[in-house]
Order: C-alpha cells, then structure tokens, then sequence
C-alpha cells in the first residue's frame, strides 16, 4: 500500500537536487528519488489515519480490521483505474489505499468517535506541520516535506470529514446525532 501510494504521487511532487538537468525532468524514466519523497510525505497520512480507526474502535472493544485495496473488488478496481489514469496522464485520480471496517456491538457514539480517530490524526499532522513551518522550527532541508505533509493533511481532514455516504464525515455526524438526539 504504501509502496502504490508513493507510486501515484511520485511525479507530482517536485523533488529538488542539487543540479538540476532539465531533461532528466522530462525523461520517462523512473526516478526513485521522487519515489522515496512521495512516500515521505504521503504514507505517515494515510497509514497513520487507518491505525487511528483500528486502535480507537479496539479500543472500545469493537472488531477493526484493516482492507488494503488489493482485498477488495471495488478498491482494486479504483486502484486498477488509478494506474491507468496515471500512466495515461487523464489527471483524474481517486484511489482508496486501505480502510478499517469496524463492527461489533458498541454505541453510536464509540462508532463516531472511531470513524473521527483517523480525521483527526490528519487534522494533528497539519496543524503540527504548519507550527513547524510557521515558527520555522525545522531544518531547511524538510521545508518541502513540511510543506507536502501540510497539504496533504489538510486535503485528507477536509474530505474525509464530508458527510458523503462511505466517508469518516457521514459515519461521524450520523453517529452523533443517534447519539445524541436517539
């Protein structure tokens, strides 16, 4: 998972070096130097997200298990899609990587509080990345990386907190209001 996530943005982010070669930039071959970075900046939000689900919903002794992409149809199709995309350059990408499907007999407000756990490590990722940044506490060498973690988290709070049917948003606002309202 980790290795696919870092494969799809490992173009789009611009890794900087100490001489730059303009056709080594526009060449087609595989640069594992942006690889490496992509996974830097994108596997701590997505893998740190899912173990939130999983040790939160164990937590209040619900079952959590982890699906990577691969074990089921619909992600792998999403993932299939995603690598065509990426190779055809169609620009267009959704992918789901993994995800946590938690049940059990537990609360409405254990199962909000398990579908938020994953949300709000990306919301303590970009809060905690911006501090750095803002407060330039941070080695020059990262300010890519701090910026890249930056915004990515954002992205992932942001839309993950959506209430669409299937996201953290809607299970967390559904959640509540059965808690809270009945």
């Amino acid at each position: 998972m980790t290795f696919f996530v870092g494969y799809i943005f490992s173009d789009m982010i611009p890794v900087r070096r100490e001489s730059y070669d303009p056709l080594l930039h526009y060449s087609k071959r595989f640069d594992f130097e942006s690889l490496k970075f992509a996974v830097m900046a994108t596997a701590p939000a997505i893998i740190l997200h899912e173990l939130a689900h999983k040790f939160v919903a164990l937590g209040f002794g619900l079952d959590a298990i982890f699906f990577a992409f691969y074990r089921n149809s619909f992600t792998l199709i999403l993932g299939i899609f995603t690598i065509i995309s990426k190779l055809t350059g169609f620009g267009f990408m959704f992918f789901v990587p993994g995800f946590v499907a938690i049940s059990g007999t537990g609360t409405n407000l254990q199962f909000a509080l398990a579908a938020l756990a994953g949300p709000l490590v990306n919301l303590c990722l970009w809060l905690g990345a911006w501090h750095l940044l803002k407060y330039k506490k941070y080695r020059k060498k990262h300010h890519l990386l701090l910026i890249l973690t930056q915004r990515i988290n954002m992205f992932l709070f942001i839309f993950n907190m959506l209430p669409i049917p299937g996201f953290d948003g809607y299970k967390v606002f559904t959640g509540l209001i059965r808690a809270f309202i009945g």
